[in-house]
């Protein structure tokens, strides 16, 4: 075995190659059991993004099947960010063709056939009607010239729709229960997100199978609720932090029709959270076991587990397995469905027999392998940050078994800022992290205030805040690092997509941390993102800013494009064309005024990317990109050749 050799961090040769992680890489989601059948999603960069059903026969040992040919891309766009995207019924699959957002029926054999007709209307979250023979949804119709309207509907064989609940702004997660007499469901009116108040409401069909006289279960101001679902016998279940954690709750005596405060018990108690926010939908985190248990995941410090909860006593008992990163999970039929993953290997679809405790996994994001040597370790840190609170985040150190940096040198670190804000970094295999880390650079992946999976008083943290609390969050994440003695406090740049772009750009606008940023499809301009975003978002900065246009003085005052005197470090832009969430413009207005100014700036912009780029080319470009615009501002030379970005205003004295 030969000695590792000498080299500055950030120049370590690694096996970790950016286009082996677009093009060898998947993304997994959305996992189903419909009898002997477990079906998943698969988003491929390699098909330019194409997202497909896939499903395996588990009675047999043969090969899954993709049950969504080309050119259909099965990807809905309610609430633009989608999930809910299909359901199986029976040996047929159900789902929306993102292309027309119609819905199409598929035996995954011959041409999928349209069900609904043309137009521009949007469904997701499905769930079968049995006894009606239709299936029920989110509806989101975009054929009028004001604001998309949203209910939900029934959608029969023949491609009628009835509309069954109308009236809110939003709705989620329709549920039938197991008699098919009830219908519950969960509904939000601006300017609430989901995970800030939520109402779960229930109602009887009628005869016809309209829906009949609805009652509020759970739920509004100050209180999200989150996954409605029916036991087997009939029971409503479903989530709420109304005690400061996303806990699961129940009515004790399993009625709907009018229920108390008083029938409402906790099933758990605990300082964890078993849901996620509502960004997207089909991401269930609970179900029912034959024998009445649940079968559920939770997180803890970043950490998921699995674990079964006896809802008479309500016990709860860890199931072991070597997972970190836990979710989409389904129980049907004695097994357990879910996407696993862990911080030393990549995602999979998992199923595991409950009864005893074996695993098999049926699809892997990746087949890619590397020596342990080359992936750095996750460390969950908590540290101090502004107002005497502590925030968290996972610190991944350099690691490659062939390398060590020359003696008494640190490495440069890259913060990594997650979306949403209302989201959180977990711990699984992320091989960009490791892209970096194999090359000798620390990384920093932080949940700030605001996050979630630490409770509602942190979530709520960013209240009013953004661009305030998230911030000092990152920045006090990097000091508290560069003080420790891990990373050179004079190299440590700062990166994220969407809101993490937007908390990229404030740190650099308003603190003097950080020595260089990459903001892809990053928000510049609060005020743009409130007049020019979709339904959504359209008020979810009343919540994390002020009310607009009453607090206009606040969005300029948190926009970094109307503060360009903070910048003085070099900065890139990595934006899709065609983004509706964050137009392209948000990014331009930011380079052009850089670029005014004097201060290295570079942009690259894909051409047919949305929010978040899917396809392989892109992926890697933008990758190898950021790296290649550190390593020039940091004054390392790479191990291996890269195509150059343009660096405009780029002075050797601006080079560490």
């Amino acid at each position: 075995m030969s000695e590792p050799k000498a080299a500055p961090h950030g120049s370590w040769a690694s096996p970790i190659k950016a286009a082996d992680i677009a093009a060898g890489s998947i993304r997994l989601g959305e996992v189903r059991i419909d009898g002997e059948f477990v079906y998943w999603v698969e988003l491929r960069p390699a098909e330019g993004g194409r997202c497909v059903v896939a499903r395996r026969n588990t009675a047999t040992t043969a090969p899954f099947i993709d049950m969504t040919p080309p050119p259909f891309n099965a990807r809905t766009r309610v609430h633009e960010y989608g999930g809910g995207v299909y359901i199986p019924c029976g040996e047929t699959v159900v789902f929306a063709n993102f292309a027309d957002q119609r819905l199409y029926r598929t035996t995954g054999q011959g041409e999928p056939q349209p069900i609904t007709p043309e137009g521009d209307i949007r469904y997701a979250d499905f769930v079968r009607d049995e006894q009606r023979k239709r299936l029920i949804a989110v509806r989101e119709d975009h054929n009028g010239e004001a604001e998309a309207v949203n209910t939900i509907a029934a959608i029969h064989d023949d491609g009628k729709v009835d509309v069954l609940v109308s009236g809110g702004d939003f709705y989620a997660n329709p549920r039938i229960s197991p008699d098919g007499k009830q219908l519950a469901w969960l509904t939000w009116n601006h300017p609430n997100m989901p995970w800030d108040a939520t109402e779960l409401w229930a109602s009887p069909f009628n005869d016809d199978g309209s829906v009949g006289e609805a009652t509020l279960v759970a739920g509004g101001a100050g209180e999200s609720i989150v996954q409605p679902e029916f036991s087997p016998d009939g029971q409503l279940y479903f989530v709420s932090d109304r005690t400061d954690w996303w806990n699961i709750y129940r009515f004790r005596d399993g009625q709907v029709e009018s229920p108390a405060v008083s029938s409402i018990e906790p099933v758990t108690q605990l300082d964890a959270e078993f849901s996620v926010p509502l960004w997207v939908f089909g991401r269930p985190t609970y179900g029912f076991a034959e024998d009445g248990r649940i079968v559920c995941t939770y997180v803890q410090n970043g950490i998921w587990r699995l674990a079964k909860i006896d809802t008479d006593t309500g016990k709860l008992e860890t199931i072991e397995t070597p997972y970190n990163s836990i979710s989409s999970l389904q129980v049907s039929n004695g097994k357990v469905a879910f996407i696993g993953g862990s911080s030393d290997k990549a995602t999979a679809v998992v199923l595991m027999d409950l009864e005893t405790g074996e695993m098999e996994e049926l699809q892997r994001s990746s087949e890619l392998e590397f020596d342990a040597g080359y992936i750095s370790t996750v460390e969950a840190v908590e540290f101090p940050t502004k107002g005497g609170l502590t925030a968290h985040g996972l610190f991944y150190p350099p690691r490659n078994k062939d390398y060590v940096a020359p003696s008494g040198e640190k490495p440069p670190l890259v913060v990594m800022v997650h979306g949403g804000p209302t989201s959180a970094a977990s711990a699984s295999l992320k091989l960009p992290i490791q892209y970096y880390t194999s090359r000798g650079i620390a990384v920093l992946d932080v949940n700030y205030g605001g996050s979630t999976g630490y409770g509602r008083k942190y979530r709520q943290r960013l209240n009013g805040q953004w661009g305030i609390v998230d911030v000092d969050d990152c920045c006090g994440g990097a000091k508290y690092l560069a003080e420790r003695g891990l990373v050179d406090a004079d190299r440590m740049a700062i990166t994220g997509g969407s809101a993490g772009g937007y908390t990229t750009l404030a740190a650099l606008a308003f603190r003097d941390t950080f020595a260089a940023g990459a903001s892809h499809y990053g928000v510049s301009d609060c005020e743009a993102l409130a007049v020019e975003t979709h339904k959504f978002e359209s008020r979810y900065l009343d919540g994390l800013i002020g009310p607009y246009p009453q607090r206009r003085d606040l969005y300029v005052e948190r926009s970094a494009i109307h503060h360009l005197e903070g910048f003085n470090c070099p900065v890139i832009f990595f934006q899709g064309d065609e983004d509706k969430i964050v137009p392209p413009n948000q990014a331009k207005m930011m380079v052009d005024a850089l670029r005014e100014k004097g201060v290295p700036v570079a942009y690259m912009e894909f051409a047919g990317e949305q929010h978040g780029f899917r396809q392989a080319g892109n992926i890697t470009r933008a990758l190898e990109g950021e790296l290649y615009f550190f390593s020039r501002i940091f004054g390392f030379d790479l191990a291996e050749a890269v195509e150059p970005v343009e660096i405009e205003n780029l002075r050797t004295s601006d080079k560490k």
